[in-house]
């Protein structure tokens, strides 16, 4: 009796008390008792659960937006994950530390570098700071993939729930309207096709954005700064660094956690001149990604596959099967372009960053070489929070070739000195190739020639006496 009267607490909530008075007549007219409804939908037996997934369900419909993934729901979920797991907002020591350290930095790489940051200065950010800051460029980053996964996913979704919708029409032509009220709340009936496929289309952009929001927490409890990645995320090119984050990863390291927060502050700096200096690089990586992004596919058989087994009414058990793996394995032929330009340029990216850091922390912070080759280790091969973002936009964010990429601009400046070396972020198109990494002494011989034909051009253009008499040189 107890079950029954739990179950006609939950009729009462979704029904009302008239309602659920007579839908439990009808019911029991029929023969059934309060639960042969749950039973037959395949919904959890007890109604604690079953309430509680309701009111999950409600809330990710409710609160769906225009788009294809509800990334406010992200925002909510990766804010609340990080306060969960422990977020410290940086102390005003804290904070005083870690401005003074990235001043430090701006005045060790005045002398590596001409490249100029960006004055503005953000201190310490706690984790959730961080998310609020990172989340608008994952979102760029995910929202060509976000569109196709949803889509599939409410695709097989619209199919469960046809075989679960068959399963309520055993009751025949006669189900009372309360019951039918019923399903269309569970998601099970008195919904228009219509209807049913919209409420479907916002599950599963709920569910991909709480997938996104675990994510981006997962990486908010890794992040040292907001360069993790080989690009900036957020558009003002601020520096910062999350002390939580950098105190934990230098416990239980046998080097001094002052030399440890410093060389990452290089680091944090390096990156942001590098983007202040070259306003187009930003948009150009977020363009290879999404560029990418856009023409990767699902494998429809391994996401019915990882859907067959799970409740559609579910949302954790849709979280998991979005994680399993459901992009196609095959890519295009401009995908694999457009990937090795990405993993390229990501390359020569960290490259110029961990040569810099090198030469600027160089005699100041007695570890720092073991600290750059655990700091390349780290970003080479990614972490537990990478791999989960992988899942989601089918795409991993690593410089694979980060120790050619530093070899080369270890060369430039040798060869070239560091105003030349810093000359070829000046356009896409200076960027240095695949082939170059191979062999850095065909960039400096290569390029040359053509540096000398501008720089005569430009004296013809101008006028200059003998300008049009030199001969480019090689």
């Amino acid at each position: 009796m107890a079950g029954e009267d739990s179950w006609e607490d939950v009729l009462r909530s979704m029904l009302g008390e008239e309602g659920a008075r007579r839908a439990i007549e009808a019911m029991r007219e029929a023969g059934m008792d309060p639960s042969a409804l749950g039973e037959a939908a395949g919904l959890p037996a007890d109604p604690a659960v079953f309430q509680q997934m309701l009111a999950q369900m409600q809330q990710m419909i409710q609160s769906s937006g225009d788009g294809p993934v509800n990334w406010e729901l992200a925002h909510d979920v990766a804010r609340q994950q990080v306060h969960s797991a422990g977020d410290p907002q940086p102390s005003a020591g804290q904070d005083a530390r870690v401005r003074q350290q990235l001043q430090a930095a701006d005045l060790w790489l005045d002398a590596v570098t001409d490249l100029v940051g960006p004055t503005e200065r953000r201190g310490g950010l706690s984790r959730a700071q961080w998310v609020k800051e990172a989340l608008p460029t994952f979102q760029l980053l995910a929202e060509p993939v976000a569109e196709s996964v949803v889509r599939a996913v409410s695709d097989l979704l619209t199919q469960q729930m046809g075989e679960m919708q068959g399963q309520l029409e055993q009751f025949g032509d006669d189900l009372p309207e309360e019951l039918k009220a019923l399903g269309g709340v569970a998601g099970l009936g008195g919904l228009g096709g219509g209807q049913a496929v919209d409420m479907l289309k916002r599950i599963g952009g709920a569910t991909y954005g709480m997938q996104l929001g675990s994510a981006v927490a997962s990486l908010a409890r890794e992040a040292f700064g907001l360069t993790d990645l080989g690009i900036p995320l957020t558009e003002s090119v601020g520096v910062a660094l999350v002390p939580a984050n950098v105190d934990e990863f230098a416990d239980g390291l046998e080097i001094p956690s002052e030399e440890v927060s410093q060389f990452l502050a290089v680091r944090e700096v390096a990156h942001a001149r590098l983007y202040a200096a070259s306003p187009w690089l930003r948009e150009y990586v977020i363009g290879l990604v999404t560029s990418y992004a856009r023409e990767i596919s699902i494998d429809v058989a391994a996401m019915e596959e990882a859907f067959r087994e799970i409740d559609p009414t579910n949302p954790e058990q849709i979280k998991e099967a979005l994680g399993s793996g459901i992009f196609a394995p095959a890519v295009s032929e401009s995908q694999k372009q457009t990937l090795e330009n990405l993993e390229t340029t990501l390359a020569v990216i960290e490259g110029w960053v961990e040569h810099v850091t090198a030469e600027a922390t160089r005699g100041l912070i007695p570890n720092a070489v073991a600290l750059g080759e655990m700091v390349r280790r780290r970003r080479a091969s990614g972490g537990p929070a990478e791999g989960t973002f992988h899942t989601l936009v089918g795409l991993e964010l690593r410089p694979r070739r980060l120790r050619d990429a530093s070899n080369l601009w270890a060369t430039l400046t040798r060869e070239l000195g560091t105003a030349e070396r810093d000359r070829f972020w000046a356009h896409p198109d200076m960027l240095p190739t695949s082939a170059e990494l191979d062999d850095p002494s065909s960039l400096t011989s290569g390029r040359s020639m053509v540096t000398d034909f501008d720089d005569a051009l430009e004296a013809l253009l101008r006028g200059e006496e003998g300008g049009g008499d030199e001969s480019p040189t090689t």
